[in-house]
């Protein structure tokens, strides 16, 4: 197969499974392009694979910790114009793909379908209409506009693939909003995975060990600030600070002796497996990294961002880490942490979703799915 990834640059959620999938096809001999933005695009050259510069799409904006809706729409329009489009439809045209999986990027499957190339829409959100609700009469209507959008695109494209657990393990099984009429194009694959547990060498760390990674949004720091305070009062629990590319870690002063910086990292794996816990946003690719490892979240979902809060409400009702809030004070996060810590039910359900990883294999299963889709369509 000669396949193009569609990569959207907004968290590195869809970046870190485009390229477990690159490395799973290329393995198996297939040939891999990607096409990416910011950050992303710098990532997938970073790992040394080929990537072509696309024009930006989704931009999400957000302050204090809180999402702004209205603010991200005005972003997203800026990016929008027919010049753009034109170079999705060049690059489909020099590449020529067999087929294309757009990870979060819908410009690239409407360029796709217009090139008339097998297109596979790969993503974990689908009740986008939630983030309009609760609002004034103009955002109403855009919510509705972007849901017809968005469920033509559900409609159209050759098939869905959902990189989560399947039912009733899906962690995002709350941002479903499907009509019954697409549920046989809908694919769980099991979570996308750039390394296997049983591939990642564990990085030495003094146990019990809090891992702390957020992402890229600079508002997130406040997480930082909380969390270093709650490793002051207890020096028995160490902390690993893994910050995203938007945090410089020198702004932070008196750090604790129980407390280790590591500023931002590529492969975060090995950090996974010497962890015995997981603080993170509520984005959906970092919790399906941590499950995947084996480790039980805190999660601090994004205030007023519906995916992420659902992502995290399922972590703490299914008893796989709890829900938090940007107000929690270092005595709570601490008190948190311990609850954890000690209770070895958490840590039993999430061994069992380390193994069910394992045995799903996301990516070869998303590669044998292609692969059959493609023998099936040369034969029709």
């Amino acid at each position: 197969m000669k396949v193009l990834l569609f990569i959207c640059g907004e968290g590195l959620g869809h970046t870190s499974r485009c390229l477990a999938l690159g490395k799973e096809f290329l393995t198996a001999r297939h040939e891999v392009y990607f096409g990416a933005y910011g950050y992303s695009k710098k990532l997938v050259e970073k790992t040394g694979y080929q990537v072509y510069e696309i024009p930006p799409e989704i931009k999400l904006v957000g302050e204090s910790g809180i999402f702004d809706i209205k603010k991200s729409i005005k972003e997203t329009l800026k990016n929008t114009s027919p010049s753009r489009f034109r170079k999705l439809l060049r690059l489909i045209e020099e590449l020529k793909p067999d087929i294309v999986l757009s990870d979060g990027y819908y410009t690239g499957i409407l360029a796709a379908q217009t090139k008339k190339t097998l297109v596979y829409f790969i993503g974990h959100q689908f009740n986008m209409v939630e983030f309009f609700q609760r609002q004034d009469f103009l955002m109403t209507v855009a919510g509705k506009l972007i849901k017809s959008f968005y469920n033509y695109i559900f409609r159209s494209v050759d098939g869905i693939i959902v990189p989560d657990f399947p039912p009733p393990y899906s962690v995002n099984r709350k941002n479903f909003n499907f009509k019954k009429s697409i549920n046989n194009t809908i694919f769980f694959s099991g979570p996308l995975i750039r390394y296997k547990y049983s591939e990642v060498e564990s990085k030495t760390l003094q146990r019990p060990n809090v891992l702390s990674t957020v992402g890229a949004f600079g508002y997130r720091a406040t997480i930082f600030r909380n969390v270093l305070e709650a490793a002051k009062l207890d020096q028995s629990i160490y902390y690993t600070f893994i910050s995203g590319p938007g945090i410089d870690p020198n702004q932070f002063s008196k750090i604790p002796e129980n407390v280790e910086f590591t500023g931002f990292t590529e492969n975060p794996f090995p950090y996974y497996k010497g962890s015995d816990l997981v603080i993170t946003a509520g984005g959906h690719g970092t919790i399906l990294e941590s499950l995947s490892f084996g480790l039980p979240v805190l999660s601090f979902p994004d205030k007023k961002h519906i995916e992420q809060e659902n992502n995290a409400t399922v972590l703490e009702e299914e008893g796989y880490g709890k829900k938090m809030s940007y107000l929690a004070e270092p005595e709570t996060i601490l008190a948190c942490i311990r609850g954890i810590l000690e209770k070895e039910e958490y840590c039993k359900k999430t061994r069992r979703l380390r193994e069910l990883a394992e045995e799903l294999d996301g990516s070869a299963t998303v590669r044998t799915f292609l692969e059959e889709r493609l023998k099936e369509g040369l034969v029709k």
